[in-house]
Order: C-alpha cells, then sequence, then structure tokens
C-alpha cells in the first residue's frame, strides 16, 4: 500500500476519490423504475393473453396497446407526483423566505442555535449565523438545507420526471414486442430477449448504486421471470375456464 506523503498529494487524492453522483437529480429514479415496469409489466400482459391460447396477432396487439397505454400512464404520474412535490417545497421555501423578511433576528438566532447543537462555540455560531444571514438568499438556502432537508437551486423538474418515465417505459416494454415484429412467431424469443434485457437493466442500475452487477441483475431476472410465469398460468387458466 502506498503511502501518501504531501498536504498537496493529499489534497489531489481527496479530491479525484471523493466526488459524488448527482443523488437528487429527477431522471434517474422515473428512468430506472420505467424501463423495469415496462418490461416486467409489458412481458407479464403479453404472456398472460398467449396462456390463454390467442392468436399471435392479439399478442402483438396487446403488446402495443400495453406499450402506449403503459408509457402514457407512467409520465402523466411522474409529472403530477414531481409537480407536487415541487409546489409543496416551493410553498415550504415561500414561508421560510416570509419568516427572514419579517424576523430575521429571530431566524439568526435560531441559525445559532442549530450551529450550537452540533457542537459550535457560542459565540463563534452567533457570529457565523450573523455572516451568514447577511445575504438573503444565502440565509434561505442555508435554512432550507438545515430545516427541511433539500437545495433550492436543485429541485427536480417535473418535465425531466416524465419525459425519462415516458421513454424508459416505452423502450422496456418494445422489448417483448420486438422479436414479433421482426418476424417471431412464438412466444419464447419475445420472453428470452425481455429476461436477457431485464438482467441487463438491472446490471446497469449496479452502476450507480455500488451493488455487484450480477447480484443486480439476477434480481431483476427473478422478479421479472415470476410475474411472467405467474401471469401465464394465470392466463392458462382463465382461457380453459372461458373456453
Amino acid at each position: 500500500m502506498s503511502i501518501i506523503e504531501t498536504d498537496a498529494v493529499l489534497h489531489e487524492a481527496h479530491r479525484d476519490n471523493h466526488t459524488h453522483r448527482d443523488v437528487n437529480g429527477g431522471w434517474l429514479r422515473p428512468a430506472v423504475f420505467g424501463a423495469m415496469d415496462g418490461l416486467v409489466s409489458n412481458l407479464a400482459l403479453m404472456t398472460g393473453v398467449a396462456g390463454g391460447a390467442v392468436s399471435q396477432q392479439t399478442i402483438v396487439i396487446t403488446g402495443l396497446a400495453g406499450l402506449a397505454a403503459g408509457a402514457f400512464s407512467m409520465a402523466a404520474g411522474e409529472y403530477t407526483s414531481v409537480a407536487s412535490q415541487r409546489e409543496l417545497v416551493e410553498a415550504e421555501l415561500a414561508v421560510e423566505r416570509r419568516e427572514l423578511r419579517k424576523h430575521p433576528k429571530d431566524e439568526m438566532r435560531e441559525l445559532a442555535a442549530l450551529y450550537e447543537s452540533r457542537g459550535v462555540e457560542p459565540a463563534l455560531a452567533q457570529e457565523v449565523a450573523r455572516q451568514l444571514s447577511r445575504d438573503p438568499e444565502q440565509a434561505l438556502e442555508i435554512h432550507a438545507r438545515e430545516e427541511l432537508g433539500i437545495d433550492p437551486g436543485d429541485l427536480p423538474s417535473p418535465l425531466v420526471a416524465a419525459l425519462s418515465s415516458f421513454g424508459a417505459f416505452a423502450l422496456g416494454a418494445l422489448l417483448p414486442v420486438l422479436p414479433f415484429l421482426l418476424g417471431a412467431t412464438e412466444m419464447w424469443p419475445a420472453v428470452l430477449l425481455a429476461l436477457a434485457g431485464l438482467f441487463g437493466c438491472g446490471a446497469v442500475v449496479a452502476r450507480v448504486t455500488a451493488r455487484t452487477w450480477w447480484f443486480s441483475g439476477l434480481r431483476q431476472l427473478v422478479l421479472g421471470g415470476a410475474a411472467a410465469a405467474i401471469t401465464y398460468g394465470l392466463g392458462t387458466l382463465f382461457g380453459v375456464a372461458v373456453g
């Protein structure tokens, strides 16, 4: 093991190894969730219909309808969810901004008390709070982070969330339909491609979550495969019952 000898090297090593990924952005969660949901739900939908011994045309139409309906539903849901969350945050920020304007000294004492509770000496805590409170926008940002746990300058975008969710769901849902569009006449190529896609998505997710690629891939493969198997069984039972 090499030993870092100088402050300069230590600083550079710390800088290179202490960077963080963006964990507050509005695209990663809906994109990952959308792709997984598109794959699993459309694969399960198509295998469920296939279990009822229907025609190939019916399976393809079912898959395309599931893709369109699911993508629009996911996008609308994500947009509404993120927009509502953002509006709530902005309302709380407005409350904090009003308090900073009406009661600046009280807010400054509140900030100083917070630093004191974290071990800063009282005199130093008061001085730090005083200096930070000179800029109203900076004071708002600090109070928002300390009291609400949010960064006012890094709120998720409803549009980004919706577009990410729509595109990811559509891409995931397309995989089980793709073999039929390319000329397949049986269900098994669609199942194999979808399961491979689930494993691949899980492995990609591991790149940003620090999980091992094979564990994350196998987890998604097992969950998606189980959903497809269960719905196929249900489709078979319903098909027999209806027939």
